[in-house]
């Protein structure tokens, strides 16, 4: 039985690699460990009250008209092309953006089935309001990935 669990955690590893191995160059910041667990868990979080933008062509819309947000961008996306502007775009409206391994985690995360390039979560939703409560927990989640991306930014510049 001990061999099965060993087999098991070397393709664990191996799947890591992979994911590793399929990052563009130019995902920077990207989140460590701990870090992509906490944004997307705030991902599922803001999808399940609403409060998401999903896809370059939303994402990129949102951004231009104003909203405020995190962006998490997956960092295996192939062409690259498809979402070079979005950082940009990003630093120009002073949004923190982060960099997540897997877009196909981001897709679980956001409540989708297929891959998704970059979300935009946002502290309230589009369209009607949430409660209190909801509201004031989903905000402090956001604020606590928010810093932490900003730190991880200023780490790196």
């Amino acid at each position: 039985m001990g061999s099965d669990s060993e087999g098991e955690k070397s393709v664990q590893r191996e799947k890591e690699r992979k994911k590793i191995l399929a990052l563009a160059p130019i995902a920077k910041p990207l989140a460590g460990k701990k870090l992509s667990k906490r944004t997307l868990k705030l991902v599922k979080k803001a999808a399940e009250h609403k409060c998401i933008k999903r896809g370059v062509k939303e994402v990129v819309k949102s951004i231009r008209r104003g909203q405020k947000g995190v962006c998490v961008i997956a960092g295996n996306i192939s062409p690259i092309d498809v979402i070079t502007h979005v950082p940009i775009l990003c630093e120009e409206a002073e949004i923190p953006y982060v960099y997540v391994p897997s877009k196909e985690d981001l897709a679980t995360a956001g409540a989708t089935k297929r891959p998704t390039c970059c979300v935009l979560v946002m502290t309230k939703p589009s369209k009607g309001e949430l409660a209190q409560e909801v509201q004031e927990k989903l905000k402090s989640e956001f604020d606590q990935v928010a810093s932490d991306i900003t730190e991880l930014t200023t780490s790196l510049f």
